[in-house]
């Protein structure tokens, strides 16, 4: 199941460019959260810091604090631990194409030491299952490549790799944005189904894709979140006149 997010005078720097500024908000279990607001306004920064991916670069530095489930994510646990109850799925679809399908989804399994295959083979079924990929490419798994998949179909079998390691989290960054209509869709309707099990929270530019899967919606805007209140509010009576300008696009 799900988790509940806490974020207390969150600050994110890059080197000395202050990217995050006192963000302070709950996001709440089983329900997904959308991120909006126009380029570089700290969207993507900000949930690469849910997941201590901020910290990768050698530059970056955060503090305050991130509370998943009640754990301190900065210091009551190693990064590692983090990213495996925290999964990310990114703009573009990043499969490691040497490996086949099954071995995509099963890559972060065999780092935390599974090795039986009876497991192996039913994690891999229920990921592919949950990420409704398993129908497309169960005859196939260790007969193609992960790179060999449509966009969309690798942008479902990156979900799947995140979905095997039973994570509490899902954090996607721009998930559809590099995607097709149809596979868009796709993508969300696994949103609206992943939120029973899982917290979600995802960026994205597109308000009318926020508006259609998120329980919840924060604005951001200069490295700051200027909004955060349910989506039907922000949408029909947003309670800040730059959340306002820039949903009607008056700027963005």
């Amino acid at each position: 199941m799900g988790v509940s997010i806490e974020v207390n005078n969150l600050n994110a720097w890059y080197g000395t460019n202050h990217t995050l500024q006192d963000i302070t908000l709950h996001i709440p279990a089983n329900e997904a959260t959308a991120l909006i607001g126009p380029s570089g306004c700290g969207k993507s920064t900000f949930v690469r810091c849910l997941n201590r991916m901020h910290e990768t670069n050698p530059i970056a530095k955060v503090t305050g604090e991130v509370r998943v489930g009640g754990l301190d994510i900065y210091s009551e646990t190693s990064a590692v631990e983090v990213r495996r109850r925290i999964g990310m799925v990114f703009q573009r679809p990043n499969p490691f194409p040497t490996m086949s399908i099954y071995d995509n989804v099963a890559s972060g399994l065999r780092l935390n030491g599974y090795r039986n295959r009876r497991t192996l083979d039913e994690v891999v079924e229920r990921s592919l299952k949950q990420s409704a990929l398993w129908d497309e490419v169960k005859d196939e798994l260790k007969k193609k490549s992960g790179a060999s998949l449509s966009g969309g179909q690798q942008q479902r079998l990156c979900i799947a790799r995140a979905l095997a390691v039973d994570p509490e989290v899902l954090l996607m960054d721009e998930p559809a944005s590099a995607l097709d209509p149809v596979s868009t869709a796709k993508i969300e309707d696994l949103i609206f189904q992943l939120k029973s099990q899982y917290t979600i929270v995802i960026v994205t530019h597109n308000m009318q894709q926020a508006a259609r899967v998120a329980e919840r919606t924060g604005f951001f805007l200069n490295g700051r979140l200027v909004e955060f209140d349910s989506t039907h509010k922000i949408f029909t009576n947003p309670g800040d006149k730059r959340t306002e300008d820039y949903i009607t696009g008056r700027f963005g």
